[in-house]
């Protein structure tokens, strides 16, 4: 390829003045959570993504009991980039052994662990992670505090939450000071059968907050494979997703494409978040990106596909302690 290879988009963060690549890598597969992968593969995947552009890579210590951070400190490391150059996210919370711990006491000493895994002197955002699994009193009244300490000390440079639930947003940003908050992680809710997270942009934007959208494969609803066993979706969502999917390759199109194209549509959402373990990962989901920015979305083939899922559209399912 020649240097016209067309490079990706680049947007602001809320009021982070950090620009993420369109697409961001999503670390978790590096952790063998959908299959092994080698450290010579990991490397490659991760090479491929910066030199296409992607700058922004998201991992977290529950990926993997630890082992998405240390294989993407590794392959960052094998760059040779200057550190400014990316932009790295993990988390802290949640924990493969452990469970969740979100006491300020677990979240300072994880970020000091995860520094060592990546082999990094800061992080670009540390999240709270899944804090509908807490007490989302104690993320206002503690955690978020101790992530505050934690940024002062510089250790990372901005903080956020995550979480599915939408409604944990509202009630965290409610009770904590303006501009606590850098970032919030949203999945699952941006997606061609799950468009909610759309109706809270204003109120995000109006808190300074930065949005990040991950998962715009809905945990592989959105493919034709199939989500994995354990997917939480109702029978009557999985079943839609597949006839959805089915239609998409009965006209030789590929619903992965098109859902991730989908997501990109929306200009709010600084980047979506997808996981990646491979070359050829990375090399389609780019594509996806460039070829969206030079021709657009087929727009025939998603009105088809959003009226086979208008019947389960918005549909979700429970995640974390169901709080008032």
């Amino acid at each position: 390829m020649t240097s016209a290879t067309p490079k990706l988009e680049y947007r602001e963060l809320g009021n982070t003045g950090l620009k993420l690549s369109c697409v961001g890598f999503g670390a978790s597969p590096l952790g063998n959570v959908f299959g092994g992968v080698t450290g010579e593969e990991a490397n490659a995947a991760v090479r491929e993504a910066f030199r296409l552009g992607i700058n922004f890579f998201d991992t977290s210590p529950y990926y993997g009991g630890t082992l998405s951070e240390k294989v993407l400190g590794n392959a960052l490391k094998a760059l040779g980039v200057p550190r400014n150059e990316y932009v790295v996210a993990t988390k802290c919370g949640r924990y493969k052994e452990e469970g969740f711990n979100f006491s300020a006491d677990r979240v300072t000493r994880s970020i000091d662990e995860s520094l060592e895994r990546l082999q990094l002197e800061y992080v670009d955002i540390l999240y709270c992670h899944d804090i509908e699994f807490g007490s989302l009193d104690q993320i206002v009244k503690e955690t978020i505090p101790a992530l505050q300490k934690i940024k002062e000390a510089g250790k990372t440079r901005f903080i956020g939450i995550t979480g599915l639930p939408l409604h944990i947003y509202t009630y965290v940003l409610d009770r904590v000071p303006p501009g606590s908050l850098d970032v919030i992680l949203s999945y699952c809710h941006y997606c061609i059968n799950d468009s909610t997270l759309e109706d809270i942009i204003p109120y995000l934007k109006s808190k300074g907050v930065g949005i990040v959208n991950a998962s715009p494969l809905a945990m592989g609803l959105l493919t034709e494979s199939g989500p994995p066993e354990w997917h939480p979706a109702s029978s009557e969502l999985k079943s839609a997703c597949q006839a959805a999917a089915t239609y998409c390759k009965e006209k030789g199109k590929s619903i992965a494409k098109l859902a991730m194209q989908y997501s990109l549509l929306n200009k709010e959402m600084t980047s979506v978040l997808v996981g990646m373990k491979s070359v050829k990962q990375v090399e389609e989901n780019v594509a996806a990106a460039t070829e969206l920015a030079a021709s657009g979305i087929d727009e025939a083939t998603l009105a088809e596909v959003e009226a086979i899922l208008k019947p389960v559209k918005n549909q979700s399912w429970p995640s974390g302690i169901q709080q008032s």
